[in-house]
Protein backbone atom coordinates (compact mmCIF):
# COMPACT_ATOMS: atom_id res chain seq x y z
CA UNK A 1 0.00 0.00 0.00
CA UNK A 2 1.75 3.13 -1.19
CA UNK A 3 0.95 6.54 0.34
CA UNK A 4 2.10 9.78 -1.37
CA UNK A 5 3.98 12.56 0.51
CA UNK A 6 5.23 15.59 -0.25
CA UNK A 7 4.44 17.27 -3.89
CA UNK A 8 1.89 14.94 -6.00
CA UNK A 9 2.93 16.00 -9.76
CA UNK A 10 -0.70 16.56 -10.28
CA UNK A 11 -1.52 20.13 -11.24
CA UNK A 12 -2.86 22.60 -8.17
CA UNK A 13 -2.03 19.77 -5.94
CA UNK A 14 0.53 20.56 -2.67
CA UNK A 15 1.41 19.87 0.92
CA UNK A 16 2.73 22.67 1.86
CA UNK A 17 0.37 25.25 3.62
CA UNK A 18 3.00 26.55 5.71
CA UNK A 19 3.32 29.51 3.40
CA UNK A 20 -0.50 30.31 2.34
CA UNK A 21 -2.20 29.73 5.99
CA UNK A 22 -1.25 32.12 8.66
CA UNK A 23 -2.99 30.37 11.00
CA UNK A 24 -0.51 27.54 10.71
CA UNK A 25 0.82 28.53 13.82
CA UNK A 26 -2.03 27.68 15.60
CA UNK A 27 -1.95 24.23 17.61
CA UNK A 28 -2.42 21.36 14.82
CA UNK A 29 -6.09 20.28 14.57
CA UNK A 30 -5.91 16.41 15.81
CA UNK A 31 -8.14 14.67 12.93
CA UNK A 32 -7.63 11.27 13.74
CA UNK A 33 -8.50 9.43 16.41
CA UNK A 34 -6.20 8.22 19.69
CA UNK A 35 -7.81 5.81 21.44
CA UNK A 36 -5.20 6.13 23.75
CA UNK A 37 -6.48 9.45 25.22
CA UNK A 38 -10.03 8.89 25.40
CA UNK A 39 -12.38 7.19 27.46
CA UNK A 40 -13.79 4.21 24.71
CA UNK A 41 -16.66 6.84 23.59
CA UNK A 42 -16.97 5.32 20.56
CA UNK A 43 -17.53 1.61 21.90
CA UNK A 44 -20.64 3.11 24.40
CA UNK A 45 -22.39 5.83 22.97
CA UNK A 46 -23.41 4.70 19.59
CA UNK A 47 -25.62 1.43 19.05
CA UNK A 48 -26.05 -1.09 16.45
CA UNK A 49 -27.57 -4.09 15.26
CA UNK A 50 -26.73 -7.68 14.63
CA UNK A 51 -25.88 -7.73 10.68
CA UNK A 52 -22.66 -8.72 8.67
CA UNK A 53 -20.49 -5.88 10.14
CA UNK A 54 -21.40 -6.55 13.60
CA UNK A 55 -22.20 -10.03 15.91
CA UNK A 56 -24.48 -8.98 18.06
CA UNK A 57 -27.20 -6.08 18.71
CA UNK A 58 -25.93 -3.13 21.03
CA UNK A 59 -28.00 -0.04 22.46
CA UNK A 60 -26.63 3.46 21.65
CA UNK A 61 -24.95 4.94 25.17
CA UNK A 62 -24.37 0.65 26.46
CA UNK A 63 -21.01 0.02 26.77
CA UNK A 64 -20.00 -2.85 24.27
CA UNK A 65 -19.37 -6.54 25.47
CA UNK A 66 -16.18 -5.99 24.03
CA UNK A 67 -15.08 -3.20 25.76
CA UNK A 68 -12.33 -3.56 28.93
CA UNK A 69 -11.81 -1.82 32.09
CA UNK A 70 -8.79 0.23 30.63
CA UNK A 71 -11.55 1.61 28.19
CA UNK A 72 -9.81 -0.73 25.13
CA UNK A 73 -11.58 -2.98 22.88
CA UNK A 74 -10.64 -6.37 24.55
CA UNK A 75 -10.78 -8.27 20.89
CA UNK A 76 -9.13 -5.78 19.20
CA UNK A 77 -6.85 -7.91 16.80
CA UNK A 78 -9.70 -9.93 16.10
CA UNK A 79 -12.60 -7.58 14.97
CA UNK A 80 -12.78 -8.55 11.43
CA UNK A 81 -12.71 -12.38 12.27
CA UNK A 82 -15.21 -12.13 15.49
CA UNK A 83 -17.96 -10.37 13.18
CA UNK A 84 -17.20 -6.90 13.92
CA UNK A 85 -15.53 -5.58 10.69
CA UNK A 86 -18.21 -2.52 11.63
CA UNK A 87 -15.50 -1.13 14.22
CA UNK A 88 -12.65 -1.65 12.48
CA UNK A 89 -13.88 0.86 9.36
CA UNK A 90 -14.90 3.66 11.98
CA UNK A 91 -13.37 6.83 12.73
CA UNK A 92 -13.96 9.50 15.27
CA UNK A 93 -11.61 12.35 13.39
CA UNK A 94 -10.12 12.95 16.81
CA UNK A 95 -13.53 14.06 18.58
CA UNK A 96 -12.66 11.09 21.13
CA UNK A 97 -9.77 12.61 22.76
CA UNK A 98 -11.30 16.02 21.97
CA UNK A 99 -14.14 15.53 24.32
CA UNK A 100 -12.22 13.52 26.61
CA UNK A 101 -9.01 15.43 27.46
CA UNK A 102 -10.31 19.40 27.04
CA UNK A 103 -14.14 18.91 27.60
CA UNK A 104 -14.44 16.66 30.30
CA UNK A 105 -10.33 16.97 31.57
CA UNK A 106 -10.10 13.44 31.52
CA UNK A 107 -13.17 12.74 33.27
CA UNK A 108 -15.45 9.27 32.19
CA UNK A 109 -18.94 8.58 31.86
CA UNK A 110 -18.46 5.22 34.06
CA UNK A 111 -16.70 7.30 37.01
CA UNK A 112 -19.40 10.02 37.00
CA UNK A 113 -22.40 8.55 35.05
CA UNK A 114 -24.14 11.73 35.51
CA UNK A 115 -22.02 13.39 32.85
CA UNK A 116 -22.84 10.43 30.50
CA UNK A 117 -25.60 11.94 28.29
CA UNK A 118 -23.89 15.28 27.75
CA UNK A 119 -20.50 13.57 27.11
CA UNK A 120 -21.95 11.36 24.56
CA UNK A 121 -23.96 14.27 23.12
CA UNK A 122 -20.85 16.50 22.80
CA UNK A 123 -19.01 13.17 21.47
CA UNK A 124 -21.29 13.26 18.27
CA UNK A 125 -21.31 16.94 17.54
CA UNK A 126 -17.50 16.96 17.92
CA UNK A 127 -17.31 14.28 15.66
CA UNK A 128 -19.51 16.29 12.69
CA UNK A 129 -17.48 19.08 13.15
CA UNK A 130 -14.33 17.50 13.08
CA UNK A 131 -15.18 15.57 10.09
CA UNK A 132 -15.68 18.49 8.16
CA UNK A 133 -12.58 20.42 9.57
CA UNK A 134 -10.82 17.21 7.74
CA UNK A 135 -12.12 18.41 4.25
CA UNK A 136 -11.65 21.99 5.17
CA UNK A 137 -8.06 21.75 6.05
CA UNK A 138 -7.22 19.18 2.70
CA UNK A 139 -8.96 22.35 0.58
CA UNK A 140 -6.24 24.60 2.13
CA UNK A 141 -3.43 22.09 1.07
CA UNK A 142 -4.81 22.88 -2.82
CA UNK A 143 -1.83 25.67 -4.20
CA UNK A 144 -4.49 25.93 -7.10
CA UNK A 145 -7.47 27.03 -4.60
CA UNK A 146 -5.16 29.90 -2.88
CA UNK A 147 -8.40 32.31 -4.37
CA UNK A 148 -10.65 30.68 -1.77
CA UNK A 149 -7.87 29.77 0.94
CA UNK A 150 -9.30 33.12 2.83
CA UNK A 151 -12.90 31.86 2.91
CA UNK A 152 -11.60 28.67 3.99
CA UNK A 153 -9.93 29.57 7.23
CA UNK A 154 -12.50 31.59 7.72
CA UNK A 155 -14.83 28.31 8.17
CA UNK A 156 -11.75 26.55 9.62
CA UNK A 157 -11.70 29.06 12.64
CA UNK A 158 -15.64 29.28 12.80
CA UNK A 159 -15.56 25.32 13.62
CA UNK A 160 -12.65 25.27 15.56
CA UNK A 161 -14.09 28.10 18.17
CA UNK A 162 -16.80 25.19 18.27
CA UNK A 163 -14.87 22.59 20.10
CA UNK A 164 -11.28 24.45 20.67
CA UNK A 165 -10.46 25.64 23.58
CA UNK A 166 -13.39 28.33 24.61
CA UNK A 167 -15.70 24.69 24.44
CA UNK A 168 -13.73 23.57 28.00
CA UNK A 169 -15.75 26.05 29.58
CA UNK A 170 -19.25 24.89 30.37
CA UNK A 171 -20.92 27.76 29.06
CA UNK A 172 -19.93 27.70 25.69
CA UNK A 173 -20.84 23.93 25.62
CA UNK A 174 -24.48 25.13 24.65
CA UNK A 175 -22.96 26.10 21.26
CA UNK A 176 -21.41 22.90 20.97
CA UNK A 177 -24.67 20.54 21.51
CA UNK A 178 -26.55 23.00 19.11
CA UNK A 179 -24.94 22.09 15.98
CA UNK A 180 -27.23 20.76 13.46
CA UNK A 181 -25.26 18.22 12.14
CA UNK A 182 -27.48 17.71 9.09
CA UNK A 183 -27.33 21.54 8.37
CA UNK A 184 -23.20 21.85 8.21
CA UNK A 185 -22.45 20.12 4.98
CA UNK A 186 -24.58 22.83 3.28
CA UNK A 187 -22.07 25.35 5.08
CA UNK A 188 -18.98 23.49 3.45
CA UNK A 189 -20.02 21.40 0.41
CA UNK A 190 -19.89 24.74 -1.85
CA UNK A 191 -16.87 25.81 -1.24
CA UNK A 192 -15.53 22.37 -1.58
CA UNK A 193 -16.87 22.26 -4.88
CA UNK A 194 -15.34 25.99 -5.64
CA UNK A 195 -11.72 24.13 -4.92
CA UNK A 196 -12.14 20.98 -7.01
CA UNK A 197 -13.28 23.58 -9.97
CA UNK A 198 -9.92 25.11 -9.54
CA UNK A 199 -7.70 22.79 -9.02
CA UNK A 200 -8.53 20.42 -11.89
CA UNK A 201 -10.37 20.19 -15.31
CA UNK A 202 -13.65 18.48 -14.82
CA UNK A 203 -13.65 14.62 -15.90
CA UNK A 204 -16.86 12.18 -16.18
CA UNK A 205 -20.01 12.76 -14.07
CA UNK A 206 -21.01 10.11 -11.58
CA UNK A 207 -22.71 12.39 -8.59
CA UNK A 208 -24.89 10.19 -6.67
CA UNK A 209 -24.99 7.62 -9.35
CA UNK A 210 -25.81 4.00 -8.30
CA UNK A 211 -22.28 2.28 -9.39
CA UNK A 212 -22.51 -0.55 -7.37
CA UNK A 213 -21.07 -3.75 -8.57
CA UNK A 214 -19.75 -2.11 -11.48
CA UNK A 215 -16.33 -2.81 -13.35
CA UNK A 216 -14.58 0.92 -13.49
CA UNK A 217 -11.25 1.94 -14.18
CA UNK A 218 -11.01 5.58 -15.62
CA UNK A 219 -12.14 7.34 -13.26
CA UNK A 220 -9.65 10.48 -13.34
CA UNK A 221 -10.67 13.75 -12.23
CA UNK A 222 -14.24 11.77 -12.13
CA UNK A 223 -16.75 13.46 -10.19
CA UNK A 224 -18.31 10.80 -7.48
CA UNK A 225 -19.46 12.92 -4.55
CA UNK A 226 -22.03 10.99 -2.97
CA UNK A 227 -22.49 8.23 -5.55
CA UNK A 228 -22.61 4.64 -4.89
CA UNK A 229 -19.64 2.40 -5.10
CA UNK A 230 -20.87 -0.63 -3.02
CA UNK A 231 -18.88 -3.42 -3.89
CA UNK A 232 -17.58 -1.70 -7.25
CA UNK A 233 -14.65 -3.65 -9.26
CA UNK A 234 -11.67 -0.69 -9.08
CA UNK A 235 -8.93 -2.82 -9.87
CA UNK A 236 -6.14 -0.67 -11.43
CA UNK A 237 -8.78 2.15 -11.34
CA UNK A 238 -7.52 5.68 -12.03
CA UNK A 239 -9.09 7.48 -9.58
CA UNK A 240 -6.09 11.00 -9.75
CA UNK A 241 -8.09 14.20 -9.01
CA UNK A 242 -11.41 12.23 -8.60
CA UNK A 243 -13.77 13.89 -6.12
CA UNK A 244 -14.86 11.51 -3.13
CA UNK A 245 -16.24 13.41 -1.02
CA UNK A 246 -19.68 11.31 0.56
CA UNK A 247 -18.51 8.23 -1.83
CA UNK A 248 -19.81 4.67 -0.59
CA UNK A 249 -16.76 2.87 -0.93
CA UNK A 250 -17.95 0.14 1.87
CA UNK A 251 -16.29 -3.56 -0.25
CA UNK A 252 -15.02 -1.94 -3.32
CA UNK A 253 -12.04 -3.94 -4.80
CA UNK A 254 -8.91 -0.79 -5.08
CA UNK A 255 -6.33 -3.09 -5.14
CA UNK A 256 -3.85 -1.33 -7.49
CA UNK A 257 -5.83 1.66 -8.01
CA UNK A 258 -4.41 5.13 -7.99
CA UNK A 259 -6.19 7.62 -5.30
CA UNK A 260 -2.95 9.30 -4.85
CA UNK A 261 -4.59 12.67 -5.51
CA UNK A 262 -8.11 11.45 -5.19
CA UNK A 263 -9.70 14.49 -3.24
CA UNK A 264 -11.43 14.35 0.23
CA UNK A 265 -11.09 11.04 0.91
CA UNK A 266 -11.80 9.84 4.53
CA UNK A 267 -9.70 6.41 6.64
CA UNK A 268 -13.43 5.21 7.30
CA UNK A 269 -13.98 5.08 3.05
CA UNK A 270 -10.60 3.36 2.63
CA UNK A 271 -11.03 1.29 5.46
CA UNK A 272 -13.92 -0.17 4.44
CA UNK A 273 -12.69 -1.09 0.72
CA UNK A 274 -10.20 -3.45 -0.07
CA UNK A 275 -7.03 -2.90 -1.41
CA UNK A 276 -3.26 -4.23 -1.93
CA UNK A 277 0.43 -3.37 -1.44
CA UNK A 278 -0.21 -1.63 -5.18
CA UNK A 279 -2.91 0.79 -3.82
CA UNK A 280 -2.20 4.34 -3.97
CA UNK A 281 -3.18 6.53 -1.24
CA UNK A 282 -3.68 10.14 -0.16
CA UNK A 283 -0.29 11.20 1.99
CA UNK A 284 -2.26 12.57 4.59
CA UNK A 285 -3.66 8.92 5.44
CA UNK A 286 -0.63 7.73 6.38
CA UNK A 287 -0.37 3.80 6.47
CA UNK A 288 -3.07 2.02 4.59
CA UNK A 289 -5.79 0.00 6.90
CA UNK A 290 -4.09 -3.04 8.79
CA UNK A 291 -6.77 -5.48 6.76
CA UNK A 292 -5.47 -4.83 3.99
CA UNK A 293 -2.05 -6.54 4.53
Amino acid sequence: MRSEHGPTGEPGRTSDTATSDPSAERPLLELRSDCARCVGLCCVAPGFTRSSAFAFDKRPGSPCQNLAGDYRCGIHPHLRERGMSGCTVYECFGAGQKVTQDHYAGRSWRDDPSIASDMFADFWAAQSVHELLWYLTEALEVAAAAPVHAELRALVDELRALVDELSAIADDLDALRSIDPLALPGLVGPILERVVALAREPGPSHRRDDLAGRRLTDLHAADLRGASLLGADLRGADLRLADLLGADLRGADLRGADLSTAFFVTPSQVASARGDEQTRLPGRLGAAPAHWR
